[in-house]
């Protein structure tokens, strides 16, 4: 019992130590229904992947306002 309780902390122990923590990373493609509210799901790479998702559903798919307005503008002045 003692030798099983000793294998299960060691297990544990190397769980803790090998996870790294989440990265929040904003895609440039989000998911607009009903139920989604604003600015939606966006976790979509290419609106190809995100259209593919909407496809059968009352959904749309839009440029994720977060990465959109942090974009610089590149035109003339």
């Amino acid at each position: 019992m003692k030798l099983m309780l000793a294998a299960l902390a060691i297990v544990a122990g190397f769980t803790v130590i090998e996870t790294t923590p989440a990265s929040a990373r904003d895609y440039p493609y989000c998911l607009v229904s009903r139920g989604t509210g604003s600015p939606g799901d966006c976790q979509y790479r290419s609106y190809r992947e995100c259209m593919a998702t909407a496809s059968g559903r009352v959904a749309s798919c839009h440029i994720n306002p977060r990465v959109a307005f942090g974009r610089q503008y590149r035109g003339y002045r």
